[in-house]
């Protein structure tokens, strides 16, 4: 019986002693965006006469564990963790650079010189990413929003700041957590993602928007590129940028129809094979034309007979110079000793001139003499054969008698 009552009165002490023990937080549960700071209010209780000799705050201890964890012992909280209360009754605490592991139960405890109490229930707290909706894609030309969104109870005085491809859209931050972008173009496409002004390392999970186009910039490429000799092979291959990527391609030659695919092969070429070629691709979004790429196509041996050719050409032409060349060279030749030689006949030819007339008159005086005596038909037709063997025979030697009968000019 003693026992009991005993028993009784302990209980008793512990109801009471229990009332002026007690741990009061201002909510509940907390909602935080990932890298924003998070500060949790709290005050404590205990009964009067006990003096605090330790208080931390720790996650989801067991009622009737041996050790309970302080967080700021811990090393991934200690550089995180600020206790912003005292020893008396207040026990904020503040938790920088929350993270998704960081979403726990949190209990404030303290210990004093006669008994320790535990907070329960505690704080749930919930760290959330900012997500961005988008649509998967959008065709060029179109307008299309996108949405910061977060699971938290965001301010209305939150101010949101635009990424794409981690560089920043917006030098302002903007009020609305709606980015809207209008008639959109191939280069808009990316990965974009939104954050809190202020708290730049709460950025979002990023959304990919894909941008879908019709085929550009078609183009064939050949290979070899160089020389194609007949005999060999060639490959065209049709390149475009357009996305979705295309997947249709066809081949003309001159307008007609010859293959279809990406690559068009030709193993064994010839002549026949000359021409121009050009390749179209399509989606679902448009077609293209590429430029027309020409083949010239060398036949077997071609090459040696061309060089052949330029050969022969090039020696004839050499010795048609050559020939030209001293053609031209005899002539000056010619006309140069011509030009030295032309005033000394000149000479030659007056002084030959001057004495057959000194001559011709010495021969007439003659003949009028003779004339005397012979009749005036005889004279005339001795006189006419006289002159005309004179002059004919210019350069051939007078009898002496003749040239007796000269007088020398002065």
């Amino acid at each position: 019986m003693a026992s009991l009552l005993l028993l009784f009165f302990l209980l008793m002490i512990h109801r009471v002693s229990g009332a002026d023990w007690g741990v009061s937080y201002s909510h509940s549960d907390i909602c935080a965006l990932k890298g924003s700071t998070v500060t949790i209010y709290c005050t404590y209780t205990y009964p009067t006469g006990h003096q605090i000799q330790e208080m931390f705050w720790t996650t989801g201890p067991k009622m009737h564990s041996e050790k309970i964890p302080d967080l700021s012992k811990d090393p991934e909280y200690s550089q995180r963790l600020q206790y912003l209360g005292d020893k008396q009754h207040n026990c904020t605490f503040r938790l920088s650079h929350v993270s998704q592991k960081d979403s726990h139960m949190y209990y404030f405890r303290f210990i004093t010189d006669i008994d320790k109490w535990t907070g329960y229930p505690g704080v749930n707290l919930t760290v959330t990413d900012l997500q961005v909706e988008s649509p998967e894609t959008v065709k060029e030309g179109d307008s299309v929003r996108l949405t910061c969104k977060s699971s938290c109870a965001l301010t209305d005085r939150a101010t949101f700041i635009w990424y794409r491809n981690s560089q920043p859209l917006t030098e302002i931050g903007d009020r609305n957590n709606q980015l809207l972008l209008q008639s959109v173009r191939r280069e808009d496409a990316g990965r974009y993602s939104c954050a809190l002004q202020g708290h730049k390392l709460t950025s979002a999970l990023s959304a990919y928007l894909s941008v879908m186009y019709p085929p550009k910039h078609t183009f064939v490429a050949v290979s070899p590129c160089c020389e194609l000799v007949e005999g060999n092979s060639v490959t065209l291959s049709c390149n475009c940028d357009s996305y979705p990527p295309a997947l249709n391609f066809s081949w003309f030659k001159g307008g007609t129809f010859v293959g279809s695919g990406r690559i068009y092969s030709i193993s064994k070429i010839s002549s026949n094979h000359s021409g121009e070629y050009k390749c179209k691709s399509v989606t679902e979004h448009g077609e293209a034309y590429s430029d027309a790429v020409t083949l010239n196509i060398m036949c077997v041996g071609c090459p040696v007979i061309l060089y052949i050719f330029i050969g022969v050409f090039i020696g004839a032409a050499v010795v048609i110079m050559v020939v030209l060349v001293w053609v031209k060279k005899r002539k000056d030749a010619q006309e140069s000793q011509m030009n030295l030689s032309r005033p000394n006949h000149n000479i030659c030819q007056t002084s030959d001139v001057k004495i057959m007339d000194t001559v011709y008159e010495n021969e007439m005086a003659k003949q009028d003499e003779e004339e005397k005596r012979h009749t005036g038909v005889s004279a005339k037709m001795n006189q006419s054969k006289t002159y005309h063997n004179i002059y004919q025979t210019s350069d051939e030697k007078l009898p002496e008698s003749v040239y007796e009968d000269v007088t020398p000019m002065t």
